[in-house]
């Protein structure tokens, strides 16, 4: 996906990458850490995903805005191993807000895109106030020559108060990310799992250029309520064992969004 271009139909599957080391659920064993993903990876490809989104959300709970050198290096173990298994597009996400982080990995294994939080205006996340990144981020994209490695960012993200930024609009704060150079934006629900607003999704997509992705809550069964109005869906806790983001796949939940996305494609 592109900047200033709207492409076609993406399905996207979150790989859940198990708790890190150094974090309170870690269990020892990096190998088999790195094993678990690549067969989830393949399990979510051979089922006709588009493209992967790789994310620590065992990490609980989160660091604000950076990680240590355990979670960048294992990480990047994770998406190395992930891009030698899989030929599809590759995403990644380091929580909470460590985009230079996810940026530095992407870039080192061949990963076409990251998904960022914090780009444009302050807000209060459950790890505290994230501050607004994205020119540091640009600027560090530009040092380390990653300009291919797109960026997709939250905007009004899950998980958080907005507040302080009451008075702007997601339509506005949409704008803002465009103006500051986000390669594409994401629209969410407030909690992982939770539907995002399809008023707020037809908003951003009327009002911006850029690719708009749905970022939480999409199932089999709603997918197509926002099928005219978003690029691409990121989908992630319908693809597990009761619909729960901390399970395994479950190959027929997943095997229903593709189906529902085929039907869907076929109009």
């Amino acid at each position: 996906m592109t900047a200033q271009s709207k492409p076609s139909k993406t399905l996207i599957a979150m790989v859940h990458v198990p708790a890190l080391p150094g974090t309170p659920a870690h269990e020892p064993g990096v190998k088999s850490l790195v094993g678990r993903c690549v067969r989830e990876a393949a399990l979510l490809a051979g089922a006709g995903f588009d493209a992967l989104l790789i994310e620590n959300m065992h990490d609980t709970p989160y660091l604000n805005g950076s990680v240590g050198p355990e979670i960048t290096a294992t990480m990047a173990a994770v998406v190395a191993a992930i891009r030698a298994e899989v030929d599809c597009p590759l995403g990644v996400q380091i929580l909470a807000a460590a985009n230079r982080e996810a940026l530095a990995v992407a870039h080192a294994c061949g990963a076409q895109f990251i998904r960022a939080e914090g780009f444009v205006y302050a807000h209060v996340g459950d790890e505290g106030i994230h501050q607004s990144n994205a020119a540091e981020l640009l600027r560090y994209r530009r040092m380390i020559g990653a300009e291919s490695v797109k960026i997709f960012t939250d905007i009004k993200k899950k998980h958080s108060s907005h507040a302080i930024t009451s008075d702007v609009s997601i339509v506005e704060t949409a704008e803002a990310a465009q103006f500051f150079r986000a390669d594409g934006l994401i629209i969410t629900g407030s909690a992982t799992g939770k539907a995002a607003s399809l008023e707020e999704l037809r908003a951003v997509h009327d009002a911006t250029d850029l690719p708009v992705l749905v970022g939480s809550g999409v199932t089999a069964d709603n997918l197509a309520e926002y099928w005219d109005h978003a690029e691409s869906f990121i989908i992630g806790s319908t693809l597990k064992i009761d619909g729960r983001w901390d399970k395994a796949v479950d190959p027929a939940r997943a095997s229903a969004v593709i189906d529902a996305a085929t039907k869907l494609r076929g109009r």
